[in-house]
């Protein structure tokens, strides 16, 4: 094993090689549910349910979703107790992905729902272990670098589901294993050829109170700061990810699914190179905090330009300054909640506890669009997410005045 330079934190940093090895296996994350669930399973219960298509969905979310929820914060715990996050992983993988491969044989409504709440299950016994082991791993002076790193994630799988759907490179019937292929080609490295340098500082117990004297970042009030930050940025997005088609063809009647698809692609990869840079600054200039601040406010102008839009040019001008800041928010957050989460007995699950910001606005997204798009319309929709935005923002500058 190579040795690893001690900066002045105190903490052996680890080196790029297993940066990327862990921020693949992410990746893989990514890939085990995004295709899955934004394309292969609708396709799948439109083939099943016919006109009842939006009925079987809708109970398919809300099963789901409750039962990531539970599992992601249980099997935070078990990892945390068995000090074991690799082997949880490890078989997190080969459950789901053999959950993955049934899945197209099932056709009747109990049976499917039933596998979607065990393949959650098995898939956030991978999912929630992955997670807490880079806190295990990586020190606070390179947690900034390897958010950006993380941005690939969303960027990864959304071109695995733009992979898996093109017949003239996937025939229909290998759809399934070869997401199952791709998840592991992704993940399995990192779990089985990953050799962190061991840090022994970042899994020492302490208390809250100790840590609470020492640092106000990790403070209660600054980590619950962070959590609802976090819940607000999530349910803009996915108002934006729900109703953006339906927005986009109001603004220009000609687009089609294929444009939307392209320009969320384009603005998910392109954000991954902005990650990187603003990742490296905040390690070395030390402002963790600071540019997930003004990222948010920068979402929330695209968010006001795209409620002011009146032609295609200039709502999507709209939405790549939204989608672009909010993927650099999401993916530096995922990476800055380590360093305010720092006691390591129970490190998986309070970040179980964090994966509720991305289950719950599935839950709170349908009532707003509901409540606000049929009196105000779709701008009226973007002016109340740019609120939400400003309000994340304000919140996470509120930390940065101490970090």
């Amino acid at each position: 094993m190579a040795s690893a330079a001690i900066p002045a934190t105190g903490q052996p940093q680890q080196s790029t090689r297993f940066l990327w090895l862990y921020a693949a296996a992410v990746a893989g994350g990514a890939v085990a549910y995004v295709p899955f669930l934004t394309i292969l399973l609708p396709i799948h219960v439109s083939s099943l349910a016919g006109d009842g298509i939006v009925q079987w969905l809708s109970w398919i979310a809300l099963a789901g979703a409750g039962a990531a929820s539970v599992a992601n914060i249980g099997f935070g715990c078990v990892s945390d107790l068995t000090a074991n996050r690799r082997g949880w992983a490890l078989a997190g993988f080969a459950l789901s992905s053999a959950l993955l491969l049934l899945m197209p044989s099932i056709e009747s409504f109990p049976a499917l729902l039933g596998a979607i709440v065990a393949w959650q299950l098995a898939l956030n016994m991978m999912l929630a272990p992955i997670a807490a082991w880079a806190g295990d791993c990586v020190p606070d002076d390179q947690k900034g670098r390897l958010g950006g790193m993380l941005a690939f994630a969303p960027a990864t799988g959304a071109l695995s589901g733009v992979l898996v759907t093109s017949t003239w490179l996937v025939p229909v019937e290998m759809r399934f294993p070869v997401v199952v292929a791709l998840v592991g080609a992704l993940v399995l490295p990192g779990l089985l050829l990953a050799r962190p340098v061991p840090t022994p500082g970042l899994m020492t117990p302490v208390s809250r109170e100790e840590i609470a004297e020492r640092d106000a970042l990790r403070s209660r009030p600054a980590v619950f700061r962070m959590w609802l930050a976090r819940l607000l940025v999530q349910v803009a997005e996915a108002s934006l990810f729900a109703f953006f088609l339906l927005w986009f063809r109001s603004i220009s009647p000609s687009s089609t699914e294929n444009t939307a698809a392209t320009i969320f692609g384009l603005v998910l990869a392109s954000a991954v190179p902005f990650a990187l840079v603003v990742g490296r600054w905040s390690d070395r200039a030390n402002r963790p905090i600071l540019p997930l601040g003004t990222a948010c406010l920068v979402s929330s102008i695209g968010l006001v330009i795209m409620a002011m839009a009146g032609d295609r040019n200039f709502a999507i001008a709209g939405y790549v300054a939204f989608g672009l800041a909010a993927s650099v928010v999401l993916a530096l957050h995922t990476s800055q909640t380590l360093r305010v989460l720092p006691r390591p007995q129970t490190r998986g699950r309070d970040l179980g506890i964090f994966n509720l910001t991305n289950t719950m606005p599935s839950m709170i997204m349908p009532w707003l669009t509901l409540l606000l798009v049929p009196v105000f319309g779709f701008s009226g929709l973007f002016i109340a997410l740019a609120v939400l935005v400003v309000a994340a923002g304000a919140l996470l500058l509120s930390i940065a005045r101490t970090a």
